[in-house]
């Protein structure tokens, strides 16, 4: 009776253990320390900017595939250092006052998530650019470290087959793809049920 009573003794602490460890977990994306950054490719030399981040949260357990949540870009906010460039992009191309946000919208995930340290998963959810969604999975690294968490991913948006204008002239080409690179840090908390 008192060897059956020890074994439940060291086997109720991670009895215990296993909810918390499968707690909804919540991702507060801090704009400030997050970032978008795009490359397009053209004949003679690529262009490289950034985007703002304005807001996001994701939701997500580390013992379950699906996530929610949302991460808002501001369409409006593309800098690549050249005003004019700039300004086609904006109103040309995305037609940001029209279309003012470009989301993504995760739903789940493939892979394992570590609740400390890193990880590589795949992520899949909708990504809607200039008011159209499309289906998008993307490879993700994470990294927790306590109440802190990073997730980085590089994916490529075919914006020209997606019904976005072409910004090629004449004399200058560009890549009917765009690579980005996508940055987002924030805090981590218990999500309320």
């Amino acid at each position: 009776m008192t060897i059956q009573r020890s074994s439940l003794l060291a086997i109720l602490p991670l009895v215990l253990a296993i909810p918390a460890h499968a707690q909804r977990e919540t991702l507060k994306i801090n704009p400030d320390t997050s970032e978008v950054k795009f490359t397009l490719g053209a004949v003679d030399h690529g262009t490289r900017g950034s985007f703002h981040v304005e807001r996001g949260a994701i939701n997500f357990e580390t013992t379950s595939p699906k996530m929610s949540g949302e991460v808002l870009v501001a369409a409006g906010s593309g800098n690549s250092g050249n005003n004019g460039r700039d300004k086609k992009m904006t109103n040309d191309v995305l037609d940001a006052p029209h279309f003012a946000e470009v989301s993504f919208v995760p739903t789940s995930y493939q892979g394992t998530l570590s609740p400390t340290g890193d990880s590589t998963i795949q992520v899949t959810g909708t990504f809607t650019l200039h008011g159209t969604p499309h289906e998008l999975t993307v490879p993700m690294q994470v990294h927790i470290d306590g109440a802190t968490c990073t997730a980085k991913t590089h994916f490529v948006v075919p914006y020209v087959k997606w019904g976005l204008k072409d910004p090629s002239v004449f004399i200058l080409k560009v890549a009917k793809e765009v690579d980005i690179d996508l940055s987002l840090a924030g805090s981590l908390s218990p999500t309320d049920k």
